[in-house]
């Protein structure tokens, strides 16, 4: 029996925007639950809405963690967030550290998104169109977790677009900054109120006919799409979030060959990668638990 990966807190992963645990047998952490599992770590899946700010998922998982303190008796939890679940994560750790025994960013938003800029920049405050888009993103928020099982989560999506873009995560910032770099592009601190703090994620590189079996991919199509509307990291980003601005604590490394989606092993077990994206979790658990968490 594999134990390399069981840690002394168990893991507990967070999903971005407009994710879920699991809708019938697709699951938003694709594979990677089970990797973990198999390498020995203890793992449960937060449910927090799909759409909403920081803050709000924040207090949700804080909730559940509590709950299972209750339930389980253990007393702090290794929380490894991807996209806007980075920042739902931190803000648990700064609010409630006794819960928190590691923070892990994947592909977090930690500086803001560009392209979360773009989106609010074409949706004017207060005008039709943005009514309309907030109306049906929170809907479809609404419609993502109850086909998750969870249809009590409130979904607020204006909040959620607010929250991702470099002014809102600007203000998030200021009140939660652990783990943050001093600098742009360095690290921040690796431990902050007895919290440890980690980061990767990945960029996309080269052309697209230099991806093999990503060209049927087109959640990878997307993001290219989405990644030509970046300027500061115009070449150096995910699609969805720049390689500096995801840097939080250690940066264990900030640009693997995957995209945001790629981060969270979609649609990348169909391609060839030469990087495993469960793997890197299977990795991060070792490390933990060589650090005693």
């Amino acid at each position: 029996m594999d134990t390399s990966a069981t840690t002394k807190y168990p893991i507990v992963l967070v999903h971005g925007l407009f994710g879920f645990d699991h809708i019938g047998p697709f699951n938003y952490f694709n594979g990677i639950k089970e990797a973990l599992n198999n390498a020995g770590a203890y793992v449960y899946v937060a449910k927090v809405s799909a759409a909403h700010s920081s803050e709000e998922r924040g207090e949700q998982l804080i909730e559940q963690l509590r709950a299972l303190n209750r339930q389980t008796g253990v007393a702090k939890f290794n929380v490894i967030g991807h996209s806007q679940g980075a920042l739902t994560a931190r803000y648990a750790a700064a609010v409630a550290p006794e819960l928190v025994a590691s923070v892990t960013s994947v592909s977090g938003p930690n500086q803001g998104s560009e392209l979360a800029d773009r989106v609010r920049q074409v949706l004017t405050p207060g005008a039709l169109p943005e009514t309309i888009a907030a109306a049906m993103s929170s809907a479809l928020g609404s419609f993502i977790s109850a086909l998750g099982g969870e249809r009590k989560l409130p979904q607020n999506a204006l909040s959620a677009l607010n929250a991702l873009t470099t002014e809102g995560v600007a203000t998030f910032n200021q009140t939660y900054p652990q783990g943050l770099p001093d600098t742009w592009g360095a690290m921040g601190a690796d431990r902050v109120n007895g919290v440890l703090y980690y980061s990767w994620s990945g960029i996309i590189k080269g052309s697209l006919f230099s991806e093999s079996l990503n060209l049927l991919d087109p959640l990878h199509n997307a993001c290219r799409v989405f990644g030509s509307f970046f300027t500061r990291e115009s070449k150096e980003n995910d699609g969805m979030v720049g390689r500096y601005s995801s840097h939080l604590g250690h940066v264990i490394r900030s640009d693997y060959p995957l995209d945001h989606l790629d981060t969270i092993n979609h649609v990348a077990a169909l391609a060839s990668k030469s990087v495993d994206p469960a793997g890197l979790y299977v990795e991060h658990a070792r490390r933990l638990k060589a650090k005693g968490v």
